[in-house]
This record gives C-alpha cells, structure tokens and sequence, in this order.
C-alpha cells in the first residue's frame, strides 16, 4: 500500500516507473489483467471533475476492482465528523481512497495517517500531481522519453504548474519555461524545489512574467485562467492575464512543437479556437492519457 499525495513524495525510479507504465497503457501493450480484483476504490470528490474521476472510475473498474463513490454531499465530515476519524471509518472498509477536496496538502496528509488504506490525491489547492503523471506519460508517448524535452508553460503558476515543475525537473537536460501574469507566479516553495531537482539532474527552469523573447521548446502547455475551486482578489485580473494567451503568434515562435492542455479550457481566453483545435494540439490525446496514467497509479498504490 502506497500513497500518492505529492510528486514529492516520490522518488526518482517510482516516477519513472509511474509514466513508463502509462505510456505501456497508453500503448496498448499491456496485457489484459486485473490486478486490482477483489479491492474496493473509494472515489471522492468535493469539486467539479470530468477526467480525473472518470479516468479513476474507469480506470478502477478495467483492473478488476469496484468502486463506491462519494459527493461532496455524502459523508458525515459534513456534520462535524474530524478527517482522522472518517480516514479510520473508510480504511475499514476500502482499499484506495482517490480524493479531490481542493483543500490543503495538511487534510490529504491526514487521509493518509491510517495505515490500511491508499491515498491518491487528486487534486489539491497546491498540487495536482496525477496530472503530472498524465502529462509526462503524453510527452513519452509523443516523444519516446521526457529526457532532453523543452516545454513552455504559459498561464497561472497554479496547482498544474506546481506538480508539473516538481515532476519535469526530475529528468535530465529539460527545460521547463514558466510566463505567469505579474503576481500569479509559481508558489515559491514548489519554484525552489523544482530548481533543486533541476540542479541534480542537469534541468533547468526559468520563471519569468512576460510573453516577450519566448524560447523554442518542444511543447507548448497552457491551463485555464480560473483554477477549479478557487477565485481571485483582484477584480481586475483578467486584463493582467490577458497577454498571458496562446494564440497562433505564440506557436509560431516554435514551429515544430505540441500544444497541451489539462482541459478543460475556454477558446478565446487562455487559450484561442485555432490552436486548441489545430494540427498541433494534442490536448484530447493528453486527457485520454488521464486514463491511462490512472490506471498506472491505482496499479503501484495497490501494490
């Protein structure tokens, strides 16, 4: 029994195995099995979520095991029930939980206290670490490996941002590329463990607030401008996003390379009709990948 709340948490060869067994999934060159048969998976989510439960769901049901879902509505934490004592209930009775609060890394890390039941988190306010794992096994399945890759990430320094610095930096000679809006930046703490891991490995990450001198890279990445389940202060944020687009002049300055985006996404803001749907898109390719790399962490956390 694993847990999966950051990228952190895991190390290098765990990573590694973690995208390469999406990318056989992705594949098809898995042969059929379920491994999971006999387990019970938990699937709780608090905010709004089309990939990543569907990916789990799914991707539960396909290795043989069957799942109880929960709403934001379903348990008792709603009456005053403690996170240490609804962990307890559940790990009698499941054998994974997959858990989207979009509340803190602290409430999953309690989840996680018990010691008889996984925990994969899928999505917190600072982490989204399954879709990291998703975008590394697409650029594998584009490319053939993560080594050497060159992405640009244009938008909020958010939760997507943060897992995928902290999962990119981990492989040698890539480049990641952040332009955030002035004062949505990457968290600091993440920016500071993702140049560690950079430093290591020979990567590299530039974080910069402007879309002027963008570098050729190999993929361009891009999220939406409002994070599932949060808001921002500032009333006026959208004019400072605003240069913050992907449009056609941003693809142009590195000809050769993918678009990707976790979806979902809303044309003519971050991102315009013409490059989400042309020829070098392949965010739906990524979002079918959710599914694969699920499959691949719901496989390692069971053991």
């Amino acid at each position: 029994m694993r847990h999966l709340l950051s990228i952190s948490d895991l190390d290098d060869n765990d990573l590694r195995h973690l995208v390469r067994r999406g990318a056989e999934f992705s594949a098809g060159t898995v042969s059929p099995a379920e491994p999971l048969h006999g387990r019970v998976v938990g699937i709780y989510f608090r905010k709004t979520s089309t990939r990543t439960r569907t990916a789990f769901s799914a991707g539960a049901l396909r290795l043989g095991a069957r799942i109880v879902g929960f709403g934001p509505d379903d348990l008792q934490e709603n009456t005053g029930e403690t996170v240490e004592d609804t962990a307890a209930v559940l790990s009698g009775m499941l054998d994974v939980l997959v858990a989207r609060t979009a509340g803190s890394q602290a409430e999953l890390a309690l989840f996680a206290e018990q010691r008889r039941m996984a925990v994969v988190n899928a999505m917190s306010a600072a982490e989204h670490p399954t879709q990291a794992l998703t975008d590394l096994t697409t650029m594998t399945r584009r490319f053939g490996d993560v080594g050497g890759l060159r992405v640009l990430y244009v938008g909020e320094g958010n939760n997507t941002a943060s897992a995928l610095a902290l999962a990119l930096c981990r492989f040698p000679d890539t480049e990641l590329h952040l332009r955030t809006p002035p004062g949505y930046g990457l968290d600091a703490r993440f920016l500071h463990e993702a140049e560690v891991y950079a430093k290591r490995g020979g990567a590299r990450v530039v974080e910069r607030h402007d879309m002027t001198d963008l570098p050729p890279v190999d993929v361009v990445y891009t999220t939406r401008w409002q994070t599932t389940g949060t808001t921002k202060p500032d009333p006026d944020w959208r004019t400072v996003f605003a240069p913050f687009q992907v449009d056609g002049a941003v693809l142009d300055t590195s000809p050769d390379a993918v678009f990707m985006h976790d979806l979902p996404a809303h044309r003519g803001e971050e991102v315009t009709a013409e490059v989400l749907d042309g020829r070098a898109s392949i965010a739906f390719a990524q979002a079918e990948n959710k599914y694969h790399s699920a499959r691949a962490v719901l496989e390692w956390c069971s053991g």
